[in-house]
């Protein structure tokens, strides 16, 4: 066992630690100061908590031979769609969004989970079915595999996790080799999907797409979260203003700080410099899940390499972008950054997915060198 773990992508475990150590250190910063509320400050002990539980979780599910989720890929399907109808029934109500299920003291987020059991199942069916069924039946196929999950989770309602899961179908289908002519009939049903979101939406959340375009329009409604976050932006200049002394932050002007607008803290904190580790170490994870799609030894393993890219890709643009008042407000977390256990936990397992896919294709290819040599 410690012989697998030492052969582990380290270099991708390495940048994960690191993306996490900034965060830990923004959400101190922000527990630390008199301004946070007793009850809600222990930010930065509740998400240690949950990296030891994610780094666990990471560990056990790269030791998993990830062609056990395609054996079981039905029922992982399945179990991602009774969570989420779970949800609507037993969740509880947070900021208007029915996402989450509470178990005693602890508040579980569903949705987060069911973004890596959908890239799962796709992975198992694409790969399945890509002998079998010609592409446009593929296509359809696999929009209604996907549909189902998105319109469950468009009844939360949370349109920020479902443009994540559209992303992650319209990414998977893409790489698995489908021709351009049927791209059309891709941008078609993603068009008249994002036409009826919006009479899905809550009116909070058509305020902030509308408020999006120029915040200006209601800057003590829907727009001040955005205009706070940029003000956080531009103040922190090339070096910061230092941990803790982050006025946004620590006067409680920035609203949800801990968690959407987590990039402002940092960049308020730590300036350029610190918004430059950050893109760094994030270049260098998508770099290292790259990697591990090429030399992924089957298509299985390829597509849910490259579905977890794009998962963790949207995530990181659209919540940076609504930092800097580029993207609407969607309350995507930022992967590794943003405080929530739900999502650091299930983003350590997709790490860990990830380098069983590593460590098999590794091996395999160490074999066939050998046999070669032979």
């Amino acid at each position: 066992m410690l012989g697998k773990i030492l052969r582990l992508d380290w270099i991708l475990i390495a940048a994960v630690l690191l993306l996490l150590g900034v965060g830990l250190l923004a959400l101190y910063s922000i527990s630390a100061s008199e301004k946070i509320n007793a009850q809600e400050a222990n930010f930065f002990a509740k998400q240690a908590g949950a990296f030891m539980v994610g780094i666990i979780v990471m560990f056990i599910f790269s030791l998993v031979d990830y062609h056990n989720f395609r054996s079981h890929s039905k029922i992982i399907y399945f179990l991602m769609l009774i969570v989420l109808i779970l949800v609507l029934i037993k969740g509880s109500l947070v900021r208007g969004t029915t996402g989450w299920i509470s178990f005693g003291f602890l508040n579980f987020q569903p949705v987060e989970i069911a973004k890596v059991l959908l890239i799962l199942s796709l992975a198992s069916f694409i790969t399945k079915s890509k002998s079998m069924l010609s592409e446009i039946t593929r296509l359809v196929a696999s929009f209604s595999i996907a549909g189902v999950a998105i319109g469950l989770v468009l009844l939360q309602p949370d349109f920020g996790s479902a443009l994540v899961l559209m992303a992650i179908l319209i990414v998977m289908l893409l790489l698995s080799g489908i021709e351009w002519k049927y791209l059309a009939v891709m941008v078609i049903l993603g068009i008249l999907s994002l036409v009826m979101t919006w009479f899905l939406l809550a009116d909070y959340q058509r305020n902030r797409i509308i408020n999006f375009v120029n915040p200006e329009n209601d800057p003590k409604g829907s727009g001040y979260n955005v205009i706070q976050s940029m003000v956080a932006v531009g103040s922190g200049g090339l070096l910061g203003k230092g941990l803790g002394h982050g006025s946004q932050s620590q006067l409680n002007f920035l609203p949800e700080n801990h968690t959407d607008f987590i990039f402002a803290v940092i960049v308020e904190e730590f300036g350029v410099v610190g918004a430059g580790v950050i893109i760094i170490l994030l270049l260098v994870i998508f770099y290292r899940l790259k990697r591990i799609a090429q030399i992924a030894m089957d298509n299985f393993g390829y597509l849910i390499a490259a579905g977890s890219m794009a998962m963790f890709f949207v995530q990181v643009m659209v919540n940076v972008g609504m930092n800097i008042g580029v993207m609407p407000v969607t309350g995507i977390p930022l992967i590794f950054l943003s405080y929530g256990g739900s999502s650091l936990v299930v983003s350590f397992m997709t790490i860990g997915i990830i380098n069983n896919i590593f460590l098999v294709s590794r091996r395999n290819l160490e074999t066939r060198i050998d046999m070669e040599e032979f």
